[in-house]
């Protein structure tokens, strides 16, 4: 992986694509999951019913942001240690803070 700076300030992340394949069929999964919980509703599921589905949800999404943090520290974050860029290091509690709200 590798982290570039474009134009406008932004950090990027150039992912092997067996890797960028592999989370968007996840995010896909999920997708389907929530339109299936909206089916739900739209069909007056019994609330017990769609809050299992919803709970799946969240286990998926979970999933998804584990899966993508190991990537990220393995590749991103080892990189900019072994660079010298001790932010990395503060950047990553914060998100590790956020994700674990």
């Amino acid at each position: 992986m590798t982290e570039t700076t474009s134009c406008c300030c932004t950090k990027k992340t150039v992912r092997p694509e067996e890797e960028r394949k592999k989370l968007i069929n996840r995010l896909k999964r999920i997708e389907g999951q929530v339109r299936g919980i909206i089916g739900m509703l739209e069909n007056d599921a019994y609330c017990n019913d769609i809050l299992v589905q919803s709970a799946a949800v969240n286990a998926a999404v979970n999933a998804f942001n584990k899966e993508l943090l190991a990537a990220h520290i393995k590749a991103c974050v080892a990189r900019d240690i072994r660079e010298g860029k001790d932010e990395t290091i503060d950047e990553l509690v914060a998100t590790l803070q956020k994700l674990m709200k």
